[in-house]
């Protein structure tokens, strides 16, 4: 194969690799990151070999500066997320940092618990599973779960009585 058989944007990449990896290098201040952009480039222009190009090179520097912008852009935005989250749920006592979240065996606990509970309400009849997830997961009070399922205050009591009952018969206990 010789060079009139590889498409010019293609050659201008093989012909430039080292300088565009020492390009990135220097504004990325990592090896790895520059790497990694050189490939991601290498891969973009795979899928525009059909496309002409009027200057190759400058294409192929445009097209890593637009890729390490995006990437700057995105691990912005995820150091401004992580920071929000740290801020909500990190509190610092005595210089230690500690999360406000339930140890994982907690947690574990409480997923297993919310499950039997589910199957328990699965097994309801229709409407006292309306009756539970109007008001139980929705917070509406006895008065508005009847209103808006259009039937009494006491069939809503009733339905309610024999839902905690049965997840209490099936789970054990209500949280």
């Amino acid at each position: 194969m010789d060079d009139t058989d590889v498409h010019p944007l293609l050659f201008a990449y093989m012909e430039r690799r080292e300088d565009l990896l020492r390009y990135f290098r220097v504004r990325l201040r990592s090896e790895e990151a520059a790497e990694d952009l050189v490939q991601d480039i290498y891969l973009k222009i795979v899928d525009r070999r059909d496309e002409a190009i009027d200057n190759p090179t400058a294409y192929l520097y445009r097209l890593g500066t637009n890729l390490m912008l995006d990437r700057i852009k995105v691990r912005r935005r995820a150091e401004a997320r992580d920071a929000q989250w740290h801020g909500a749920h990190v509190s610092d006592v005595g210089g230690a940092q500690i999360a406000e979240e339930a140890p994982a065996d907690e947690a574990a606990a409480a997923k297993l618990q919310l499950s039997r509970i589910l199957e328990a309400v699965k097994a309801l009849p229709p409407a006292a599973q309306e009756a539970f997830r109007l008001h139980k997961l929705e917070g509406l009070s006895h008065a508005e779960t009847a209103a808006a399922m259009g039937v009494s205050r006491s069939s809503i009591e009733k339905y309610m009585m024999a839902s905690l009952r049965l997840i209490v018969a099936k789970v054990g206990r209500w949280p």
